[in-house]
């Protein structure tokens, strides 16, 4: 068969012998790519420092075509990112990238604005003024919007009236029910939560620039901050099926 050439991020890996290794990368033209390297645990290969998680490399592969593991063949770095070894907060959210790469994507379904975003945060981690909880949550954004699970906040997300009534300082988040509630559908959600009217201003307002080249604010008040990784963490934790190994260690961070 053909040999496939992509741009690749590491995003897991686990030893399968002596001398091989089995990598799980997330390129940018085939989505997640799961790939057998034969030889990749030796001190010469061809896939220089390439396994190293979260290295950006570009890589050569064989698509199986029934299944089971391609064959990488050709693995070399591109870019690393110098924040990870030298601020843990930013090593705690790029391990939670590779996270949601991992476990919450398709084999062979490429989103290349994710692919983008992936990079892009991680490149702009360890930046002065810029918290890792906010390149987090922008991430998380356009993790959701990419699978199809952006939350609907325009309207209620069940019958769609209106969220917010006149008077009212309150809104209802379900992650179930796909977005904001309204006050009689609110109550009736098993998974609800407050949701205050500045948290769902500022949710608004990161959602609409979800993926776009629109620089996202990191000045969210410390308030806004903990509310919208508190829902954030349980959209994540509903649309995985599970709460995120690494997601304690980038809340609030």
């Amino acid at each position: 068969m053909a040999a496939e050439k992509a741009l690749a991020l590491v995003v897991r890996g686990t030893d399968w012998s002596e001398t091989s290794r089995i990598t799980t990368l997330f390129t940018r033209e085939f989505g997640k790519v799961r790939a057998l390297a034969k030889g990749g645990r030796r001190l010469q290969s061809n896939f220089e420092i390439a396994f190293d998680l979260l290295t950006v490399c570009q890589i050569v592969f064989i698509r199986k075509a029934q299944g089971g593991l391609d064959l990488l063949t050709e693995a070399r770095m591109e870019e690393r990112f110098p924040a990870l070894r030298n601020d843990l907060n930013a090593l705690y959210a790029g391990y939670y990238v590779a996270e949601l790469l991992a476990d919450g994507t398709q084999d062979y379904d490429p989103h290349p604005p994710l692919f983008d975003a992936a990079i892009g945060m991680l490149r702009g981690l360890g930046e002065p003024g810029r918290l890792a909880s906010d390149s987090v949550t922008s991430f998380e954004l356009v993790w959701l919007k990419e699978l199809g699970y952006s939350p609907r906040l325009d309207t209620c997300a069940a019958c769609g009236s209106d969220v917010l009534p006149p008077g009212s300082e309150r809104a209802t988040f379900s992650p179930s029910a796909g977005g904001v509630l309204c006050p009689v559908c609110g109550p009736t959600a098993p998974d609800r939560r407050p949701l205050s009217v500045g948290g769902l201003d500022a949710l608004r307002g990161l959602t609409a620039t979800a993926g776009s080249d629109t620089p996202v604010s990191p000045a969210l008040p410390p308030p806004l901050r903990v509310e919208l990784r508190g829902l954030l963490g349980q959209v994540v934790s509903f649309v995985l099926g599970r709460r995120p190994r690494m997601l304690g260690y980038v809340e609030g961070r």
